[in-house]
């Protein structure tokens, strides 16, 4: 019996295969071992706690309509840290983008919802932003540039932001600015925490604005029209000690 020997084929060609097939390992461990990216909010850990232990049942229940309502307008940050990576000072004039370190939202929606969960707490009000609500209801509208959201690491935390409360039905309206600056430790956490301590600064300056101003509209008329209405000054102690570094 004959057999027909196979060709061999060319030795350039098994080389060139092995190289391929090195090459393709070498990209998968490369995949298998690139870093990944951890994403971080301003809002409170306090929720995220009920996600542990045993389930327990949970109840529906509706809150009395408040005497008064909020909105919390989006609010606008600088075009530099717009952007779900985490934006760090390496310098004053120098920033260093971080690919692995991320915000879970957007900076300004982050800083959105924190501030709006804090006034509702310490009100006891709702947010109706972008929600239908009596027009008998006075409602009172928060506005919030922040001009500076820095991130030293190892150093502080900064956040330099104009706001302001107007009544939604009236004339009343009141402008401020906070300038908070947090001291931190080293870490990306620690940064992210210093940045959620000192919103919840600015945070009390804006609900004692809000009182004050809903104060004054009922002694003066409803949401601030009456004849003898005073707008409330701005809340004292709002530029923070060292907000300047």
């Amino acid at each position: 019996m004959m057999f027909a020997r196979l060709p061999r084929p060319p030795r350039g060609f098994l080389r060139g295969a092995a190289y391929v097939g090195a090459l393709a390992g070498l990209l998968a461990m490369a995949a298998c071992s690139s870093p990944s990216s951890r994403f971080y909010t301003l809002g409170s850990d306090s929720a995220g706690s009920a996600a542990t232990g045993s389930a327990a049942p949970v109840s529906a229940r509706t809150a009395a309509a408040p005497a008064w309502l909020i909105e919390v307008a989006p609010i606008d940050v600088p075009p530099q840290v717009a952007k779900n990576q985490l934006v760090v000072q390496t310098g004053p004039t120098q920033v260093q983008v971080l690919e692995q370190e991320r915000w879970a939202s957007l900076p300004g929606d982050e800083i959105r919802r924190a501030l709006s969960t804090s006034l509702t707490q310490q009100l006891g009000t709702i947010d109706v932003y972008g929600t239908a609500y009596p027009d008998t209801t006075a409602v009172y509208r928060v506005s919030m540039n922040v001009q500076r959201f820095e991130s030293w690491p190892g150093s502080h935390a900064l956040i330099d932001a104009v706001w302001s409360v107007r009544a939604v039905r009236g004339t009343a309206v009141m402008t401020c600015r906070s300038v908070v600056s947090e001291p931190v430790s080293g870490g990306y956490d620690a940064l992210v925490n210093g940045h959620r301590a000192a919103l919840q600064q600015i945070a009390l300056q804006v609900a004692a604005a809000v009182q004050g101003m809903a104060a004054a509209a009922s002694k003066g008329g409803s949401a601030g029209k009456g004849v003898g209405f005073v707008v409330p000054v701005c809340p004292s102690a709002v530029v923070a000690a060292g907000a300047g570094s």
